[in-house]
């Protein structure tokens, strides 16, 4: 093995079983501290695919993530939220799980293994050029994510990765590797702690500087929201009242009118 697996390495702290909640809670939060620290080193990086992005989603480009277990479940999370947070069609930002959408729930045997399988379902979407795919792994050597990145590379597909093992196999199939460092877990070899912490913050981080670079956000508002539910509709009328700097009443008679933030603060100047 050419590269140190850190996930897999001791955690700084022993005799778990035998400390009490506050200590076990103190010192995870210690852990989680140097999380973001560790994310920060990877920004010059996550420039290039957020650029990368930007330029193939103004052709019609799409986003994919494929991962296994909780990167996997990662990645469905972020592409999902898409949609209701910024007006988005589903199908730009899609996240796709080792063993199918049951397995975003229950773990699906062995669905891990299978090194042709990502790059079937990709196909299923009819992945083209102008896509990109980014696979997340912690440990850098799942077989399912770095089969469909494999695939995508010999296909001309952009491909980028989320690890938390720096020199591991996924960051040689990747044009565009992202591979935080956040040190041994708490309990040692738990990815779903320090690295999936990450993971979320690196995904949050490409997602939202995407929408934002593409126009979905206006100032610092989800001016594209969905509107699907009364918090949200308060919500989009407060943003339209203040934008125009009218009553709450008049902002949501022309919310309701134009059926987003963005038309109506249009409609409005």
């Amino acid at each position: 093995m050419e590269y140190k697996k850190i996930t897999e390495t001791p955690s700084n702290h022993d005799n778990l079983e035998q400390l009490d909640t506050v200590s076990i809670l103190k010192k995870m939060n210690e852990e989680d501290r140097k999380i973001a620290d560790a994310v920060a080193l990877e920004i010059p990086q996550i420039t290039k695919l957020v650029d990368a992005l930007v330029e193939r989603f103004h052709f019609g480009g799409r986003l994919f993530y494929i991962g296994a277990g909780t990167s996997g479940r990662l990645g469905i999370l972020d592409a999902s939220e898409i949609p209701p947070t910024f007006g988005m069609p589903h199908e730009r930002v899609v996240g796709l799980i080792a063993g199918g959408d049951k397995a975003i729930r229950k773990a699906v045997e062995n669905a891990e293994d299978d090194k042709q399988q990502a790059w079937l379902d990709l196909k299923e979407h009819a992945i083209n050029e102008m896509d990109v795919v980014v696979g997340i792994a912690a440990s850098g050597t799942t077989p399912y994510v770095i089969g469909g990145l494999e695939s995508a590379q010999k296909n001309n597909i952009l491909t980028a990765c989320i690890t938390n093992n720096p020199g591991s196999p996924i960051t040689k199939a990747t044009d565009i590797p992202i591979a935080v460092n956040v040190g041994p877990e708490f309990v040692t070899g738990s990815t779903r702690m320090k690295s999936g912490t990450s993971q979320k913050l690196v995904l949050n981080m490409i997602s939202t500087a995407l929408m934002i670079k593409i126009g979905r956000v206006k100032g610092n508002k989800m001016v594209n929201m969905q509107l699907s539910n009364h918090k949200l509709v308060d919500r989009g009328t407060r943003y339209v009242a203040e934008g125009l700097g009218i009553s709450y009443d008049q902002a949501e008679a022309l919310l309701k009118k134009h059926g987003s933030v963005k038309k109506a603060l249009e409609a409005g100047k």
